[in-house]
């Protein structure tokens, strides 16, 4: 068995780039609602955010080592995220790796597993995404995957995915179908710069703004003047 795949395909780094100039919720919006991860991976500070590939890893619960594996064969720009059985009893990363990815120039580290010393990596400032913060340890002991399709927070990420994340949430972008995304966002905002003008002209009222006049008819809603 093959643990560690070294080469994936990437997107391009102005897709990403562009991509990346959206919220994760736009994002999501924009793709039909589709590629949301579950909403318990939050940044350990909101101020948090990122956009780049998925460089996956399938650890075993409690176990760090495939995480420092990871690490170790990951390239400027990626983002490594872990499956790790969904596992919040364990602080499986800390500000130790956090330096090592900060220094190799990575995106993000996410994982479904606890990460730990939540303030120090405040702090640094690298994008940390996880399902928990906790303070156990992890053992080094067993071998898993890297750069094999994974599931976390209720999706499957495939190696070189595109992940946007912010303190909303993440959201996975099927490269295949990025540059249709963007066009959809640039839209997506467009509309929503429109609605705002509107709000603050004040001219209409909400109901009227946002079309739900007919809508709420048909529903037969009552209201006492």
């Amino acid at each position: 068995m093959i643990h560690v795949r070294t080469e994936i395909d990437r997107p391009s780094p102005e897709v990403v780039a562009a991509l990346g100039r959206f919220s994760a919720a736009t994002i999501h919006e924009a793709q039909g609602r589709k590629g949301a991860l579950a909403h318990r991976l939050k940044p350990v500070d909101p101020a948090m955010s990122f956009c780049g590939p998925a460089f996956t890893v399938e650890a075993q619960a409690g176990d760090n080592i495939m995480v420092q594996v990871a690490i170790s064969y990951a390239r400027p720009g990626d983002v490594v995220i872990v499956a790790g059985s969904e596992f919040e009893q364990a602080g499986s990363f800390g500000d130790v790796l956090a330096t090592a990815c900060q220094s190799k120039g990575l995106s993000a580290f996410v994982t479904d597993s606890g990460v730990r010393d939540s303030a120090d990596l405040r702090t640094l400032g690298f994008p940390v995404f996880s399902g928990s913060i906790c303070i156990e340890g992890t053992v080094k002991e067993t071998l898993g995957q890297v750069n094999r399709p994974i599931s976390i927070g209720g999706r499957i990420v495939r190696p070189g995915d595109i992940l946007r994340g912010d303190a909303d949430g993440i959201v996975v972008v099927d490269p295949l179908e990025a540059e249709e995304v963007i066009r959809l966002c640039r839209r997506r905002e467009d509309h929503e710069a429109r609605i705002r003008e509107q709000h603050r002209r004040g001219d209409r009222t909400l109901i009227e703004v946002h079309g739900l006049t007919e809508k709420l008819k048909a529903k037969g809603l009552v209201v006492e003047e």
